[in-house]
């Protein structure tokens, strides 16, 4: 074991008070939409959307995650047992080999994403707002979400890496004594530093709307499809596949974000006109 291998085993909990318990996780979840929120207010304020329209899309793109994710676990990684168990698929609850209140033990980022933009196409139709120009500014927040979602997954010792030798390695003690990659931590990393360079490229490059969606999934999926060679598998049929389920979900993301660059190449920016804020305002009331 290398001299400056990290022993990780931190507990699951910031504040246990018996009757509460602040989770990390939980923590790390809620500062994924705060710091999603403040930054879509920005982006709204700039080009002169009704802010209060914020509360709204908050609760799209929360249940769109959640619901989209969740169903991506269930669909993609367990179905087999899920199948058997419906009632745990839509309940926080486990009722074998006992019942238990769990929360939702299982959520896949594709599922999350599909489950965003199903609900922000919902969220276009209702408030009358450009689709393309919502899905851009979602889009720049889900690395930053993203960043804070794999810190949790980081605290909660999950979705680890395989075994290494590298100097940083991480031992996960909850599950071995093995120095392993801490891909959460990679990933994190990566997101925060995807959604700077999209930060800055949309302030000094303005392009059609839906120019930056394409990016921001183009590039999120292929350092999906790159970090999973060195993660665990997340389920065990996985095993002896040549790409994981990770990785073949990842490609039509991949595709899709570069179909969508190329139609939206070269074309400039249009910044919503006044009389569609006053349609925004309009539909709101």
């Amino acid at each position: 074991m290398s001299i400056a291998t990290v022993i990780w085993n931190p507990g699951d909990s910031i504040i246990d008070l018996g009757f509460f318990a602040l989770k990390y996780y939980s923590l790390f979840f809620l500062l994924a939409f705060v710091s999603s929120y403040i930054v879509l207010k920005k982006q709204f304020i700039k080009y002169g959307i009704d802010v209060e329209l914020m509360d709204s899309l908050t609760i799209y793109v929360v249940l769109g995650t959640l619901i989209g994710a969740r169903l991506g676990h269930v669909l993609f990684y367990d179905f087999a047992y899920f199948s058997q168990h419906p009632l745990e698929a839509v309940l926080p609850v486990t009722f074998t080999p006992h019942f238990r209140i769990t929360g939702f033990l299982g959520l896949a980022s594709h599922g999350g994403g599909i489950g965003i933009m199903l609900s922000l196409i919902l969220f276009s139709r209702k408030f009358k707002v450009k689709l393309w120009f919502l899905l851009d500014q979602v889009a720049l927040v889900v690395p930053l979400a993203g960043t804070f979602i794999r810190l949790g997954n980081l605290m909660n010792s999950e979705i680890i890496g395989k075994p290494t030798e590298v100097s940083w390695a991480f031992v996960f003690l909850r599950d071995d004594n093995i120095p392993r990659h801490p891909a959460q931590l990679y990933e994190a990393i990566a997101y925060l530093l995807i959604f700077g360079f999209v930060y800055l490229m949309m302030k000094k490059y303005p392009r059609a709307y839906g120019f930056y969606f394409g990016m921001v999934i183009f590039l999120i999926f292929c350092f999906r499809i790159a970090i999973e060679f060195i993660k665990e598998d997340q389920s065990a049929f996985e095993a002896g596949m040549l790409l994981n389920m990770g990785q073949l979900l990842s490609i039509p993301f991949i595709l899709t974000g570069m179909v969508i660059m190329y139609l939206k190449r070269g074309e400039e920016e249009q910044r919503p006109m006044k009389e569609e804020v006053t349609k925004l305002k309009t539909a709101k009331q």
